[in-house]
């Protein structure tokens, strides 16, 4: 190896041999396969049509009635709307929305693990 194929090769080991750009440059209308802006539009492509949340969180959601883009005060205020709409006591003992209230409460489990509620 020449002295200057030496100090390139010693130069590219500081970075693992992989490519590298300035800070703030952005080569948006590079042709060079390696820059970053080649693979970020298809990046962003398959965040934009990716689910927000998976169909574990979006079932939860869907019990308690709300939208997927819920914040955490709303679900929280929508899981105590309906505990105490329909819990037994609230309701003179009739325990006839026991299964939905059990379906609610572990829908509120779900999303607490999930999100931080």
């Amino acid at each position: 190896m020449s002295d200057d194929a030496v100090l390139l090769y010693q130069k590219e080991a500081l970075t693992g041999h992989r490519p590298t750009w300035k800070m703030g440059s952005n080569h948006a209308d590079s042709t060079d396969r390696r820059s970053p802006n080649a693979y970020g539009a298809k990046a962003r492509r398959a965040t934009a049509t990716a689910p927000r949340h998976g169909v574990v969180v979006l079932k939860a959601l869907h019990v308690l009635g709300l939208d997927d883009d819920a914040r955490r005060d709303e679900i929280k205020a929508r899981y105590k709307e309906l505990v105490k709409r329909l819990h037994p006591d609230a309701n003179g003992g009739d325990r006839s929305n026991e299964g939905r209230l059990r379906e609610i409460i572990n829908a509120y489990n779900v999303l607490r693990s999930f999100r931080a509620v």
